[in-house]
């Protein structure tokens, strides 16, 4: 089969197929995200002081101290973190712990940095005698083609739904017709 036929048939065929293969790699995707994350996902719980150094996912976080605030309705201590791979800082993330006094509630924020499709999450935990603070530190490779497969299948989905097959109208129902009426033969 030589090239322009075989192009000539592919693009003969109805959009619906091309709905369906973006959904089938969408699923691939998703479950590519799905497998990395399980299979390589690390988690470290560290206590740090300031200047301490710890590794995740090929990176070396740098913990460099609170600073205290205030918000609205909470008052918050964040921890700041310079991330940096071979000696060279590439990156700054901050997480925090945050009181809300109204209701007597605390709460964490996590510090979340994307390289490429993983990301590395940064919590505090619970303060130390000693100046210092637990660290809980996440690398999950690979997460962000969970959404990316998603994004995949609903563009499949989209493409098939524009297939003009399915935007063709069903058939008016025929109107019922009466039936004759038959008179008895004389």
């Amino acid at each position: 089969m030589t090239g322009s036929v075989a192009l000539r048939r592919l693009s003969g065929l109805p959009r619906s197929v091309f709905g369906t293969a973006l959904a089938h790699i969408g699923l691939g995707v998703t479950l590519i995200g799905i497998v990395a994350v399980t299979a390589f996902e690390t988690e470290h719980i560290v206590e740090m002081k300031p200047g301490m150094t710890t590794d995740a996912g090929g990176y070396t976080l740098r913990f460099d101290g609170l600073r205290k605030g205030n918000g609205p309705n909470y008052s918050e201590e964040s921890g700041h973190f310079t991330i940096s791979q071979a000696g060279i800082a590439v990156a700054e993330v901050w997480s925090s712990k945050r009181f809300y006094t109204a209701r007597q509630m605390p709460t964490t924020e996590a510090g979340i940095r994307t390289f490429g499709l993983s990301q590395l999450y940064v919590s505090l935990g619970d303060d130390m005698k000693d100046s210092g603070v637990v660290v809980r530190i996440r690398w999950k490779p690979m997460i962000l083609c969970i959404w990316l497969g998603t994004v995949f299948m609903m563009a499949g989905g989209a493409v098939s739904l524009s297939d003009r097959r399915l935007r063709v109208s069903a058939p008016a129902r025929a109107k019922k017709q009466k039936k004759p009426v038959l008179e008895p033969a004389q």
